[in-house]
């Protein structure tokens, strides 16, 4: 009944970094899962991780030879439409799913797709990866909370719960999972938005001043569209969250600078355009998400 295996889609600094906590555990049953061409590319390459050499094992997403015990998506929303089906071929009848994804639509499309019976819910906070080339480097790994939908301890949890205990990966099992989802949303639509628009650090919003502020009150506006959500974020996770970033390495920055610092596609639409789209839903004027979505929007149109 233990996870024997985990088959990880997406080979950013998030995926590497529990890949090689994964590794010490399971060995050689940690698998990448990639395009033929990201195979051919990634097979032999060494990654480096906190000064430590790995390498992974990376299987194309073609094969349909070995079944995965647990997957994990660890994409950025951007790649999700490909990402649920490259994962086909892995999948068998208790085949257990779990995202470390922003957000909270990666549930639904895995559910949309592959059910909800071995679907746990998740959200991930307090780490500072960062990936440059085949570097990886993070001075916190963060704490996973997943549970099931309803907060019912499920086989399935108490198998995640063994693999992370044996893989010293650290873990909570929330009393409200769907809760705990929002919550991080709440943290990511402020902090990714804000950091890259105002284009510095987390260093950035570590000391007093308009993107600390600004921080701050993108959150009490998720807040409003999250009650009527019939979820309750409390000012006291809002500081439990601005305390958390005062811990992170002021050097570092999140997933969203990250990407408008080397010109990729953002996942501003699971930002600002999920708290835009239910704003709506419920008549909730969201001016500040309206700004940083149109700024982050004109930041992409200007690479």
């Amino acid at each position: 009944m233990q996870i024997k295996n985990v088959f990880i889609i997406g080979a950013g600094a998030l995926g590497l970094m529990y890949a090689s906590y994964l590794q010490d555990y399971l060995k050689d049953e940690v698998y990448f899962i990639a395009d033929e061409d990201r195979v051919k590319k990634y097979k032999n390459m060494d990654y480096i991780i906190n000064g430590e050499k790995y390498n992974f094992n990376f299987v194309c997403d073609k094969e349909n030879e070995q079944k995965a015990d647990l997957i994990i998506f660890a994409v950025k929303f951007t790649g999700m439409d490909e990402s649920i089906k490259s994962v086909k071929n892995f999948v068998k009848d208790d085949t257990i799913f779990l995202s470390v994804m922003n957000g909270i639509e990666s549930e639904n499309i895995i559910k949309e797709h592959y059910g909800e019976k071995h679907l746990l819910y998740c959200e991930v906070h307090g780490m500072d990866a960062q990936k440059e080339n085949n570097n990886v480097s993070f001075s916190k790994v963060g704490t996973i909370c997943y549970g099931n939908k309803d907060n019912i301890i499920t086989e399935d949890v108490k198998k995640v719960k063994e693999l992370f205990i044996n893989a010293n990966l650290p873990y909570k099992i929330p009393d409200n999972i769907l809760h705990n989802l929002w919550s991080k949303l709440m943290l990511n639509d402020a902090v990714n938005q804000v950091v890259a628009v105002y284009e510095t650090t987390y260093g950035g919003i570590q000391k007093q001043g308009k993107p600390r502020k600004m921080v701050i009150n993108v959150m009490k506006e998720v807040q409003k569209v999250a009650k009527a959500e019939g979820i309750e974020l409390t000012d006291k996770e809002i500081n439990d969250w601005m305390a958390l970033m005062d811990t992170l390495s002021p050097d570092n920055a999140p997933s969203l600078r990250q990407d408008t610092k080397a010109k990729r596609k953002t996942e501003v639409e699971l930002f600002a355009g999920t708290i835009k789209k239910l704003g709506k839903k419920h008549n909730i004027e969201t001016p500040l998400n309206d700004y940083l979505y149109d700024k982050i929007k004109e930041i992409e149109n200007n690479y």
